[in-house]
C-alpha cells in the first residue's frame, strides 16, 4: 500500500460515516459543499478559461470543485484514489442535477496517451503526493493531457513558518518534506535516527514550487503562494535544466 493511501481511505470512510460532504469538515472547520477552500482562487481564474471548455481535476476528493465547473457549463472529468470519494462525489453532483464524469484512478499511475484539456485542476492534492518520483509523474501527466494554451490551475499547501511539526512528525526543511512516524515496514517507508517515517506531505517555498513546476515543463503564468497558473512550456523553450 503506497503512503497516501491509508490516511485518505480512513478519511473517506468517516466523511460517510459522520454524514459530511468534504476533507474540511473532518478538521471542524464550518463549510459548505459549495464553500470549498480554493473556491475564491477558482473564480479569480474563470476569467482565462475557454467557456465551456474541457476539465480534468485529479484529486477531486467529493467534488465540489467539479461541481463548481460543471455548473458553469464546464465538461468535467474528475479522478479520485478513493473510491469512497467518488461515490459520495456522484451522490453530490446528482443532488445537484450537475453532470460530472467521475472516476477512481491513481493521479500517480496516469496511463500515457489520454486525451487532452483546456484545463487540469488540482484543488490542493499535490503536498499529498510527496516522493520525486511520485510528484514528477503527476506534473508529467498534467503537461501531456492540457491542450496547446491550456492551463494548469493548481492550489497545494506550502510551507509556513508558524506551523509546527512535532510529536510523530518530522520536517526536512532541504525538501519540504513532512514525514510521519509509523510502526509498519512499507515500500516508501524511510529510517530516520532509529526510526520508521513516511512521506506525509510537501510543504515548498513559493521559489520551490516555481522551479519544480519548470523543471517539469510547465510555465507559470501566475502565482500567489501555493495558488499556480501554469501553461505547457512551449517546445521551442529551453529544456528544464537537472537537479544539481
Amino acid at each position: 500500500m503506497r503512503y497516501y493511501y491509508a490516511e485518505h481511505r480512513s478519511a473517506y470512510r468517516q466523511l460517510l460515516q459522520d454524514g459530511l460532504t468534504q476533507w474540511n469538515d473532518l478538521f471542524g472547520e464550518s463549510w459548505t459543499f459549495e464553500e470549498f477552500p480554493n473556491r475564491a482562487f477558482l473564480e479569480s481564474a474563470l476569467g482565462r478559461l475557454v467557456p465551456g471548455g474541457e476539465v480534468l481535476e485529479y484529486g477531486c476528493g467529493t467534488g465540489p470543485a467539479a461541481c463548481f465547473l460543471a455548473a458553469r457549463g464546464f465538461r468535467v472529468d474528475a479522478i479520485d484514489l478513493i473510491p469512497e470519494a467518488i461515490a459520495m462525489a456522484r451522490r453530490l453532483a446528482a443532488e445537484r442535477a450537475l453532470e460530472v464524469n467521475f472516476g477512481v484512478q491513481d493521479v500517480c499511475a496516469m496511463p500515457p496517451g489520454s486525451k487532452r484539456y483546456d484545463v487540469v485542476l488540482d484543488s490542493y492534492c499535490l503536498q499529498s503526493i510527496v516522493t520525486d518520483a511520485d510528484r514528477e509523474n503527476v506534473l508529467r501527466a498534467v503537461r501531456e493531457r492540457l491542450k496547446p494554451g491550456g492551463y494548469y490551475v493548481l492550489s497545494t499547501a506550502m510551507y509556513d513558518p508558524d506551523r509546527v511539526y512535532d510529536g510523530e512528525f518530522r520536517y526536512d526543511a532541504r525538501t519540504g518534506i513532512c514525514y510521519q512516524e509509523t510502526t509498519a515496514q512499507s515500500p516508501d517507508a524511510i529510517r530516520l535516527d532509529g526510526t520508521w517515517y513516511l512521506p506525509h506531505r510537501r510543504h515548498l517555498r513559493a521559489d520551490g514550487l516555481r522551479a519544480e513546476l519548470e523543471r517539469a515543463g510547465l510555465h507559470v503564468v501566475s502565482q500567489d503562494g501555493g495558488n499556480v497558473i501554469a501553461t505547457a512550456a512551449s517546445p521551442t523553450a529551453a529544456p528544464p535544466q537537472p537537479r544539481t
